[in-house]
């Protein structure tokens, strides 16, 4: 491992970003190792893996510094939180946030990194990556209907209170529309959920082989060998179809788990759909109901909408950052794409009421 440019004098600016560099490695090194704690199999030994090359980037800081290490510094804040975050959850919005720390590596553009420990860099991003695509895949379904039905329920149900509430009736019809709407949403989110999932479901059934079709194979025609056609079907070339064919003909036993298996990737886990449903449910609910909290506390006009803004706002900058942390992607633009989207649709309902309200007038 060579540097790049290896200075014969460091600047006292060297020293300082080379200290900064080796608490970063450090606090990045412990955190993998603290998510290391939380898992076993496999992810746990490619974590360590990761600890161990952020050891060896500290180990090029350190030769560097040489006498000039100085007291031990603490590693940046970000990078501290995810130490904080690991130790008490190992969540996968550890993982994503770990994912994003590594693409802002500035090993890249510091002359004093070597190449080795630039391209390592991107490498653990990916790896980073793909262990929280794997948290991802295990959240499928009913996570994916809550924080999806709770925004729904925030937007939908606050655009309908402040549409109506701009129209002028009284508090006590915002109310009950609220909580119409509430209902009426969160039982068509519910079935909607339910019908997809079980749809998912039942697609996937069709495609799974019969488990009865392996006892056919003994008395297949070796010549004709039907066999052929089903694995030419299941993707494989005409070649390696009857190949593979002739090898379950010949090695065949009546006690096997059916050699006959569809060739190719796992069906994705998509979850339960009376989960995925009652998830989307409580969860629309859950949103819906911040909109009409003011009106049940008695608030009305241009003080509960402000106040039902302003709590809904909240939420919506609550759910975006979820978001954002779980695609990896940043908390805080997400959390405002939110808000935007959530503020701009009831603007639009709102100035309807306001115009409609006017005309009724």
């Amino acid at each position: 491992m060579t540097t790049r440019i290896q200075p014969t004098e460091p600047t006292a600016a060297d020293v300082r970003r080379w200290r900064r560099y080796l608490a970063d490695e450090r606090a990045e090194a412990a955190v993998y190792r603290d998510l290391a704690r939380r898992r076993d199999g496999e992810e746990r030994e490619i974590l360590l893996a990761l600890a161990e090359a952020e050891g060896r980037h500290e180990a090029h800081w350190l030769q560097l510094l040489g006498d000039r290490v100085g007291k031990p510094r603490r590693g940046a804040l970000r990078t501290r939180a995810l130490g904080w975050m690991a130790r008490r959850f190992g969540s996968v919005f550890v993982l994503a946030l770990a994912q994003r720390a590594e693409s802002r590596s500035p090993y890249e553009g510091d002359l004093d990194a070597t190449d080795a420990m630039a391209a390592d860099e991107r490498i653990h991003e990916e790896v980073v990556r793909s262990l929280a695509a794997r948290g991802r895949n295990r959240l499928a379904g009913g996570f994916r209907a809550a924080v999806f039905g709770a925004n729904d329920g925030l937007v939908s149900n606050l655009a309908l209170v402040l549409g109506i509430g701009a129209t002028g009736v009284s508090s006590a019809t915002v109310l009950f529309t609220g909580i119409a709407g509430l209902l009426a949403g969160a039982l068509s989110m519910g079935a909607g959920e339910y019908v997809s999932v079980r749809s998912q479901r039942e697609l996937l059934d069709a495609s799974t082989p019969n488990p009865t079709a392996h006892s056919a194979v003994p008395n297949l025609d070796v010549d004709a060998n039907e066999l052929t056609l089903l694995y030419r079907a299941r993707g494989m070339s005409a070649q390696d179809a009857a190949q593979h064919a002739a090898e379950m003909i010949a090695n065949y036993r009546p006690d096997a788990t059916g050699p006959i298996r569809i060739v190719g990737d796992e069906h994705e886990a998509i979850g339960s759909a009376w989960g995925a449903a009652s998830a989307s449910f409580c969860f629309f609910a859950s949103g819906a109901i911040i909109a009409v909290i003011p009106y049940l506390f008695g608030l009305s006009g241009l003080t509960a909408i402000i106040m039902a803004s302003a709590l809904v706002g909240l939420a919506l900058l609550l759910t975006g950052a979820v978001v954002g942390l779980l695609s990896g992607a940043s908390p805080l633009k997400r959390a405002l794409r939110q808000l935007a989207i959530g503020f701009g649709a009831s603007a639009v309902t709102y100035l309807l009421g306001l115009a409609f309200g006017s005309g009724l007038a």
